[in-house]
C-alpha cells in the first residue's frame, strides 16, 4: 500500500511456452525432488507427441506456472494435469492463462473436450475450473508417491472429481 492507503498494482506481460528440461532447476517452488522427477519424465513424453508441457513466464523467462496436457490418458480428450502456480503469485490470473493455453493445444489437436481431475478437498481449484466452464461428471480414487521433508517416500491416496469442458 502507498502512503494514502491504496494498494499498488503491478502488471507484467506473460508468455506461455513449452517447458524445457533446463527449466526444472528453477521450478523448486512447484514441488519436491520426486515431483520434479515426475515432471522430467513427462517431458520425455513430449517428444513422442503424447504430452504438451507448458510454462507461463514473465519477461525474465523464468516459469511462474507450469502444467501439462496428456493426449493418451483419456481417448478423445486432452487431460490437463500437474497444474501449479508459484505460491506467491496465486490469484493473479496465471492459472487461468495456463489453462487457456492448454485448452488451445487441445483444440489444435482437433479434440472435442478437455478434462481435469481435482482433489475433492481442493475447493479453491475446483471453483476456478467451474468458473472456466468445467463440469463434474464422476469421481475416482487416485494415488501417487510423495516425498516427505525428511526425504522418505510415502503413498498419498485421495479421491478426485473428474471434470470436463466441451471445446467446440
Amino acid at each position: 500500500m502507498d502512503a494514502g492507503g491504496t494498494a499498488d498494482r503491478v502488471t507484467l506481460p506473460v508468455v506461455v511456452r513449452d517447458l524445457l528440461p533446463e527449466d526444472l532447476e528453477r521450478c523448486g517452488w512447484a514441488g519436491s525432488r520426486l515431483h520434479l522427477a515426475a515432471v522430467a519424465g513427462e517431458l520425455t513424453r513430449v517428444r513422442a507427441g503424447e504430452v504438451d508441457y507448458l510454462a507461463v513466464c514473465p519477461p525474465s523467462g523464468l516459469p511462474v506456472a507450469i502444467g501439462a496436457v496428456d493426449y493418451v490418458d483419456r481417448p478423445g480428450a486432452g487431460k490437463l494435469f500437474q497444474l501449479v502456480v508459484h505460491p506467491a503469485l496465486r490469484s493473479c490470473g496465471l492459472g487461468t492463462r495456463l489453462i487457456a493455453a492448454a485448452e488451445h493445444r487441445v483444440r489444435a489437436r482437433g479434440l472435442a473436450h478437455a478434462e481435469i481431475d481435482v482433489e475433492e478437498d481442493n475447493s479453491r481449484a475446483r471453483a476456478l475450473y467451474e468458473r472456466l466452464g468445467y463440469v463434474a461428471y464422476a469421481s475416482a480414487p487416485v494415488g501417487w508417491d510423495e516425498e516427505r521433508p525428511d526425504g522418505s517416500i510415502t503413498r498419498y491416496e485421495t479421491v478426485c472429481t473428474l471434470m470436463r469442458k466441451p471445446l467446440a
